[in-house]
């Protein structure tokens, strides 16, 4: 791995989505996410890290220093117990104990952990092994976050009637005949996210590096290129700006610089169905010591 960050970053994604459903909500019969007050759509950001954890695995198959920790069907305690046998502890070992038998084992822990998880080393976990056995290593706070991504405008969901003519048994085939369903969708939402990045805590906690950070945004950009689905119609990231700081702890205030992206509709678009129906600027003026980059 090569050194950790040395730069704070802070980045704005814009990503849309076309006849689908971006992040269904299980407790409102998996509608769009949205704000009941204002009519903006919400993705939440851990619907986000998952498309990214995605792209990674599918990019790197667990390569060394590559796994996935938070991964379909793969129970926590396996990969905490590969850490403990790496450390020379025995998984069902009194953590307590081994504590007060060699009182580093909690940085042993964490630096295993964060050197072969590259969403440990990235967004950080809890886990509950650890913590369990009172080890501070438990939880790791990671140098990216990421907020809710919002609507640029209310968005208005659908619910579309399909029709199923597959029967699932002969007793079902005797009573009826086509069944009907409903499928959520929007007809079109653009949809703005924002990131921090911390060099400060990349160089105290995680050993998140340059290449990770490179790895970062390939992962942003494709983030949904590997992971379409009928359910989520047609999603594509449209725009990834970052802003580098050129210091560990930044030049300005976050707040600043993601003011300093303007997304608005055209004036002449009324319901907007497609990216062209919007215009983004970055302001040409940014504060000393920062610069921007746009990717799409």
């Amino acid at each position: 791995m090569s050194e950790p960050i040395k730069n704070r970053y802070d980045f704005v994604i814009l990503f849309d989505v076309e006849n689908g459903n971006p992040n269904g909500d299980p407790d409102a019969g998996n509608m769009p996410r949205i704000d009941p007050e204002t009519g903006y759509g919400l993705v939440t950001d851990v619907c986000l890290k998952r498309k990214i954890r995605n792209y990674v695995e599918t990019l790197k198959e667990d390569e060394d220093g590559y796994r996935i920790y938070i991964k379909d069907g793969v129970p926590l305690n396996r990969s905490d117990a590969a850490a403990l046998t790496a450390c020379g502890l025995a998984p069902d070992e009194d953590l307590k104990k081994a504590k007060r038998s060699d009182p580093d084992i909690d940085r042993k822990l964490r630096d295993y952990m964060c050197a072969n998880f590259y969403d440990i080393r990235t967004f950080g976990a809890v886990m509950t092994t650890f913590v369990k056995g009172a080890l501070n290593c438990g939880q790791v706070r990671g140098p990216v976050q990421l907020s809710f991504a919002r609507s640029v405008d209310p968005i208005l969901p659908q619910e579309v009637t399909i029709t199923r003519v597959a029967i699932t048994t002969e007793a079902d085939a005797e009573k009826k005949g086509t069944e009907m369903g409903r499928k959520h969708i929007v007809p079109y939402g653009l949809y703005r996210a924002e990131g921090y990045v911390s060099a400060n805590l990349a160089r105290k906690t995680t050993g998140f590096s340059e290449d990770d950070l490179q790895l970062l945004w390939q992962a942003i950009l494709n983030m949904f290129e590997n992971d379409h689905s009928a359910a989520r119609g047609k999603m594509a990231v449209r725009e990834l700006i970052v802003f580098k700081h050129d210091s560990e702890l930044g030049n300005a205030p976050s707040y600043k610089l993601f003011d300093a992206v303007k997304v608005q509709r055209k004036e002449d678009v009324i319901a907007p169905r497609s990216y062209q129906d919007y215009t983004v600027t970055v302001a040409d003026t940014l504060p000393d010591g920062v610069t921007c980059e746009r990717f799409n």
